[in-house]
């Protein structure tokens, strides 16, 4: 089970490419350095299981998240190649997606970003970033955030499953999010549906949540 990682949010002038490839290797080298360590012997045996914690956020970018999003996007590019070729040896592969779960991890993540600097972002991104983003953010956690300890049990289910699936997502509040690119496959509707949702319904998606 590959578990390790690390987040950020922010504006994307704020973050510098230093933590950008200190993020990229634990979430997504990490995962690599695992799966190169164990598929040899799993192949010989022609039989095993991986199950790797990505995200929902790797299947659907989300405002702020761009280097986070990118790590998960990653995962699932690097699993969803690898999954083919492990199955001929009876290797499963297994991608748990969560949504926002209620942990330590955010909590500092949101501790970071209160405290931050954006002198290096322009003021009305800071503005939308501080005002909009964490405020919305937090509802939506609120709402919609799941314990580890269920997060555990879904995890739990797909070791145990006769037939382990390639992907799993833990909270279906998050299923037509990420079947909006599905809907349509040119980007639009989901690009114009998060634009409103963050910029023109804000209120109206806090009074949902």
């Amino acid at each position: 089970v590959s578990n390790a990682g690390v987040g950020m949010a922010g504006p994307l002038e704020c973050q510098s490419l230093e933590a950008m490839q200190s993020l990229m290797d634990t979430n997504f080298f990490g995962l690599v350095r695992l799966v190169k360590e164990v598929l040899p012997d799993m192949k010989r045996r022609r039989g095993g299981h991986i199950i790797v914690i990505s995200s929902v956020m790797g299947l659907q970018g989300i405002v702020f998240n761009d280097i986070y999003s990118a790590s998960k996007f990653a995962v699932e590019g690097f699993c969803e190649s690898l999954v083919v070729q492990a199955l001929r040896f009876n290797v499963a592969i297994s991608l748990v997606e969560p949504g926002p779960v209620i942990t330590e991890f955010e909590t500092k993540l949101y501790e970071e970003a209160e405290r931050a600097n954006y002198s290096l972002t322009d003021p009305e991104t800071a503005e939308i970033f501080t005002k909009v983003y964490l405020r919305n953010s937090k509802d939506v956690f609120s709402s919609l955030g799941q314990t580890p300890e269920d997060i555990a049990e879904h995890t739990l289910r797909v070791i145990e499953a006769e037939r382990p699936p390639f992907r799993h997502q833990t909270n279906v509040a998050y299923t037509p999010m990420a079947a909006l690119k599905h809907a349509d496959p040119s980007g639009a509707l989901m690009t114009d549906t998060f634009y409103k949702l963050v910029f023109n319904y804000g209120a109206v998606l806090r009074f949902s949540l």
